[in-house]
């Protein structure tokens, strides 16, 4: 009985401590939410689009909070620190407590924003007036059948 419970006051081997302090950073990209799954996650890095502490990371790359996370999506860079670590998948909320975006980043996201609203780059405001009215289209159909019968460029086959 006396080696059972020296067994069971041993603390774990360092390598499970650190598991728990470190992560790969596609498992963590997916459980923050950033991707939809792991392996878009696995691409992105693959792409070099995504950077730890200043360096391109590739997927086994394992992060700890306090690091420096600069992802590109699209036209947007956005720059992350870690504040924690989670392997399972969570609700958005807590998604959003694994990390802290920079003012930075947030400001630089505000202005594109901005600019694309000034620019005009939604489609749904390129419309100007959208679908024509009942009207409008007899309109556009009169318009398309005015010549009909007085004008063809066709020969017609019945005047032979």
């Amino acid at each position: 009985m006396h080696g059972q419970s020296k067994k069971s006051d041993q603390t774990p081997p360092p390598a499970q401590s650190d598991a728990v302090q470190r992560l790969r950073i596609d498992k963590w990209l997916w459980a923050a939410r950033f991707y939809k799954t792991r392996s878009l996650a696995a691409q992105a890095l693959d792409n070099h689009r995504i950077q730890v502490n200043g360096e391109t990371a590739k997927a086994a790359r394992e992060i700890k909070p306090g690091d420096t996370v600069t992802l590109r999506q699209g036209p947007t860079v956005r720059t992350i620190a870690v504040r924690a670590l989670s392997a399972q998948r969570g609700s958005a909320p807590i998604a959003q407590q694994l990390y802290q975006e920079t003012p930075e980043s947030l400001a630089a996201q505000a202005s594109a924003r901005e600019w694309r609203r000034l620019a005009g780059a939604d489609p749904a405001q390129a419309i100007e007036q959208g679908r024509p009215t009942k009207r409008q289209r007899r309109q556009l159909d009169t318009a398309r059948n005015s010549w009909g019968a007085r004008w063809s460029a066709s020969i017609d086959q019945d005047k032979r």
